[in-house]
Order: C-alpha cells, then structure tokens, then sequence
C-alpha cells in the first residue's frame, strides 16, 4: 500500500443521506476509487451501500468499505432516548433494544454503529446529555456493556450484528458551564473514578472501535 492508500483507510467521508456529523464530502465515487475512503458515513440502504461498495472493488486494493451511522436509539424503529432508557435500570431490555436495531441496521446496509454513547454528564446545560446514560459512572458502565453486546451479539459474522463505536473521545462531556466543545479541567481521580468506568467497561464487553 502507498501512503496515500493508508491514510484513505482511516478516511471517513459522508454521504447525503442524512445531514449527521461532517459536511457533503464531494465525488465519494472518485475518491473510493482512488483509494481515498476506507468508510462512509449517511449512507445507507442495500441498493446504496451496494453501489459504493461495487465502486470499492474496482479501486486498485478492492477493500471492502465500512459503512457507519449514529443509530442511537434504534434505526427504524425508534426506543426511548437512551437517557430515557437508562431510567429503567433494565439491562436486559436495553440489550434487547441494541440487538433489534443492530438487525434493522444491518438490513438496511450498515455494518458499524457510532454507539453507546459513555459520556458521564453532570452539568445539565450541556446539550448531548440525552445521548447518553446520565450522571452516575456504575449504571453508566452497566448499560454500555448492554449496548455492545446487543449490538455485536455474540458474533460479528452474524448477518443481524453490527460493530459498536464507542463514544465520544473520553472526558468530552466535563466541558466547563456545559458548552460543547469548551474546556474541560479534570483531575486524575475524578476522571479514573467517574469518567472512564464506562468507556472501560464497552472495551471490556468486546466493542471493536472507539
């Protein structure tokens, strides 16, 4: 492989089928074929992931492309927000609910799901705090088990199991005055005791990508 060819593996460019994350990212059938795309995001359906995938195979290396998309509380059929879910401190439907929108997303084309959400959220100005599973990190850490494992299933080649993306980057959710993106001041305690038990715990349960 070049370096060029490397790089576009770690590329993620986006489609127009949602408006989630980065903006259009132009010709994607001229920058798979060149082998500057190693996976697409807001693209989705059979007959859609097909045709990107069938472009893939005609680039010089014929990788196959992941496709992702942010199914955070199912795909086609809608659960509570996972805030919502985490108030029922049911596990098991949590799981249940992951596993029934890892099929639908699998059917639908997609093979990689930006979830479960691990953000420990304590201010509740803070925008993305319905993402997730609120303030507490033992209940946090729990679900994101749930959630892999629904997702992922016990096997990834299963044609209903999609892999999981833990996110986001650790300790994104202790901004200052809860504004997105803004500083966040942690100190080690605070960030081994309450920030990183959930992103521990989704790595432990087998989630593939973070």
């Amino acid at each position: 492989m070049s370096l060029e060819e490397k790089a576009g593996q770690l590329n993620l460019l986006t489609g127009t089928m949602d408006a989630t994350g980065v903006k259009d990212s132009g010709d994607l059938s001229a920058k798979i074929r060149s082998g500057e795309c190693g996976a697409l995001l807001n693209v989705f359906t059979p007959a859609a992931t097909r045709e990107m995938q069938e472009i893939a195979l005609q680039s010089r290396l014929k990788i196959p492309l992941l496709f992702g998309y942010d199914v955070i509380h199912g795909h086609r059929t809608i659960f509570p927000i996972p805030l919502a879910l985490s108030c029922s401190w049911n596990l098991d439907l949590i799981e249940r609910c992951s596993r029934f929108a890892a099929a639908e997303a699998a059917a639908d084309g997609l093979n990689w799901v930006f979830s479960p959400m691990v953000d420990i959220s304590q201010d509740p100005r803070w925008g993305r705090v319905a993402e997730g599973a609120g303030e507490d990190p033992w209940l946090g850490a729990k679900i994101a088990a749930a959630i892999v494992c629904g997702f992922q299933g016990n096997n990834l080649t299963n044609h209903r199991s999609v892999m999981a993306c833990v996110k986001h980057f650790a300790l994104y959710g202790a901004v200052k005055a809860g504004r997105d993106y803004h500083t966040v001041d942690m100190s080690c305690r605070e960030m081994e005791e309450t920030y990183f038990p959930p992103y521990r715990a989704a790595i432990d349960a087998g989630a593939r990508t973070s």
